[in-house]
């Protein structure tokens, strides 16, 4: 059956070679298998006929039965014309109108011939009318035809060759008519488990449903069996990834821990850090490769909780190693862990691109001897010129920001893969993280340290900025700094910095009496540094910034988040961009400044930022508004979120039974060779070969 599957579209009645290469060029439809899987994105009810005095312009498509009485065309310019053909089923008439192939329609449909007419009604000078309809004979139209009918998306570059849905539809109709019943996809025991419908029933009536209800049935299927093996891939790999791989037992919570905890710890753990401290030290203990993903706020204290991971690697006799996407990012992580690390005897150090010379030689002599037990850095800690005595444990802090190569390179560091620590401050729905980090155990501190205070969001308009300036003068008179950001997208560089320029000139105009940094991704990394320092030591009262200041700041003193055109952010990147702000003990706010003109589903967006902090509560409204493909940290990974008809945004609960199901299996089957299960991996071997990303989605 997969021969006829594999069978290029050229030889399907209808395509020929210029279709052929609009559908291999276009939507990447290559053979029969990619056309049955091409699935309609919406369906219209031709189930009623109406007659034309019962037309309302507020119809969104109608189908009338009748003749065309005569034709008429309109010159509309040099070699343009206007077709009208006038079309009455004796209730009334109603115009038919073309302004393209004119010569084909009135070859193609005869006066006086009866046909079925579909589209969307218009007034056009008190008449009724119907732009470039759907016609069909009467006497080709069966009750198939009758019910939902499927509409496919097409391209500029296809509607122009005259390639519509329609012309998808009726060679989607003619090849399923004569394929043959469709091999099952699924083991016998999960179809009648879900009671789903078979694959075969499942493709027809997705094409071609009599109802709604086969509709729903025919998409439930072939969502769960898109998701089930996504998930079955990940499960398997996670498994085989465990057998293969063994981890470094730490059972040991030793000297440098326990003086850590118990002198230096600045405040009383929360309840989901222990929680996930626990995790963590579990997974230690266990003899096998600890893989995990700590889920956090900003400001939730994951580096707190990384840090007393790695001092039991310490106690253990092994090194640690912090690995941060920027520079900034490194040098912020090294500051925190070296101030809640004072006086104690472990020795931590830097290293990123800029550290040189003898500095350089005595770390990675230091990591080389195992004297240096904990090392911060840039993607420099991966190179081949580091090596480690005895590496235990690695920390990767916003893991989306490394490729896959880079992150494999770290467990060549010793002869065992180190244990591995993921951190991210994006938050990620459940769903979302099952599948992204679908490799991952995941672990989730969803509480603020005690004595943080809610960030206040507001919303204002451009037309606003006078309060809104009132405003940072009351906070600036308390002591406080203020953050003020300008949105930087790459398409549009020189406008972006020019937006900051002029903003950073206006502000200035504004508040004369104070003093301004002002940081951005053009200048040098030297220059950015000082210029931040001079915001963090309290030198300036004002930071003015592209996002470049997204990650990596942390200045207690500043209360006050100003994010300009907040209408040109996402979700996720407002929410980032908001933790920059209450960090200390004081009320902190976050003012979102716009035009008024913005879509509703910017609104949306502003909205949700306004009444919530909740990071996950974000990350979820983040999900559903977008979709998962344009999610920070989606395209970064590599992930491919090549799903046909399944969505990880709305399907939360196909893929929880996905992932179930999948893993039922891998528990009772884990060497994969248990002849109930063969049809599982032929699919998944022929799958792996189609579009779909599946190394990148391990």
């Amino acid at each position: 059956m997969s021969s006829i599957l594999d069978q290029d579209i050229k030889y399907i009645a209808g395509v020929g070679p210029s279709r052929q290469q609009m559908l291999n060029k276009e939507l990447g439809i290559m053979s029969v298998g990619d056309l049955i899987e091409y699935y309609p994105y919406k369906y219209v009810d031709r189930s009623k006929v109406y007659t034309i005095n019962e037309l309302t312009t507020d119809m969104p498509f109608v189908q009338i039965r009748g003749k065309i009485l005569s034709y008429e065309t309109f010159d509309m310019g040099i070699k343009k014309k206007r077709l009208v053909a006038h079309f009455s089923d004796g209730t009334g008439v109603i115009d038919l109108v073309w302004f393209s192939g004119v010569q084909y329609i009135i070859k193609s449909y005869k006066v006086n011939r009866e046909y079925i007419v579909f589209g969307r009604p218009g007034i056009f000078n008190n008449r009724f009318q119907i732009s470039h309809p759907d016609i069909d004979d009467v006497n080709s139209m069966t009750l198939d035809d009758m019910g939902l009918q499927p509409h496919y998306h097409t391209t500029e570059k296809m509607k122009k060759a005259g390639m519509t849905s329609r012309s998808i539809e009726r060679i989607m109709k003619g090849m399923l008519q004569k394929l043959l019943p469709l091999r099952e996809t699924l083991p016998d025991f999960i179809v009648k488990k879900h009671h789903f419908i078979s694959r075969d029933e499942a493709i027809r009536c997705i094409h071609y449903p009599h109802n709604q209800y086969e509709m729903q049935h025919a998409r439930e299927r072939l969502k769960f069996e898109e998701l089930f093996y996504v998930q079955l891939n990940i499960v398997r790999y996670v498994a085989n990834n465990r057998k293969k791989y063994k981890g470094y037992l730490m059972p040991k919570v030793g000297k440098a821990f326990h003086e850590f905890y118990h002198n230096n710890l600045p405040f009383e753990l929360t309840g989901a850090q222990k929680r996930v401290m626990h995790e963590i030290h579990k997974d230690m203990n266990t003899g096998r490769q600890m893989n995990r993903l700590i889920q956090g706020d900003v400001g939730s204290g994951k580096t707190l909780v990384a840090l007393m991971a790695m001092l039991i690697a310490v106690d253990n006799g092994f090194q640690a190693v912090m690995m941060a996407p920027t520079e900034i990012l490194a040098e912020q992580h090294l500051a925190t862990i070296q101030e809640f690390m004072k006086g104690m005897d472990v020795r931590v150090e830097l290293l990123t691109g800029i550290v040189k010379g003898k500095k350089r030689t005595e770390i990675l002599d230091g990591l080389a001897n195992g004297d240096v037990k904990i090392l911060v850095g840039t993607h420099a800690v991966i190179e081949d010129t580091v090596v480690f005595g005895n590496l235990g444990i690695a920390v990767i802090d916003e893991q989306h920001r490394f490729g896959v190569a880079q992150r494999a390179k770290l467990w060549g560091k010793n002869d065992n893969p180190p244990h591995i620590l993921v951190m991210t401050a994006t938050p990620i729905p459940r769903t979302l993280a099952m599948t992204l980090y679908g490799d991952l155990d995941v672990s989730v501190i969803d509480e603020l340290p005690p004595g943080r205070k809610p960030i206040q969001t507001l919303h204002k308009y451009d037309n606003q900025k006078t309060s809104l300036y009132e405003g940072i003068r009351r906070e600036v008179a308390k002591g406080r700094q203020v953050y003020v950001v300008f949105p930087l997208i790459k398409e549009s560089e020189k406008m972006d910095l020019q937006n900051l320029e002029d903003g950073f000139r206006d502000l200035q105009a504004v508040f004369p009496t104070y003093k301004m940094s002002k940081v951005h991704g053009k200048m040098k990394s030297a220059e950015k540094e000082a210029e931040m320092q001079a915001f963090v030591r309290g030198e300036t009262q004002m930071l003015v910034a592209t996002t470049v200041i997204e990650v990596g700041v942390n200045v207690p003193n500043a209360s006050v988040m100003v994010i300009m055109e907040a209408q040109r952010f996402g979700l996720s990147q407002l929410h980032q961009l908001r933790g920059r702000v209450g960090r200390g003990a004081d009320q902190s706010y976050c003012i979102l400044v716009s035009g008024y003109e913005i879509s509703s589903e910017t609104r949306k967006r502003l909205d949700i930022m306004c009444q919530t902090n909740d990071g996950f509560r974000i990350a979820e409204a983040d999900l559903k508004l977008r979709g998962p493909g344009d999610l920070e940290g989606t395209q970064q990974s590599g992930m491919a979120f090549d799903l046909k008809i399944a969505n990880i945004a709305t399907d939360g609960q196909l893929v929880q039974m996905a992932r179930d199901e999948a893993q039922e299996i891998i528990a009772k089957d884990p060497d994969c060779n248990l002849p109930e299960h063969a049809i599982l991996w032929n699919r998944l071997a022929e799958l792996r070969k189609s579009s779909i990303d599946w190394g990148a989605i391990s």
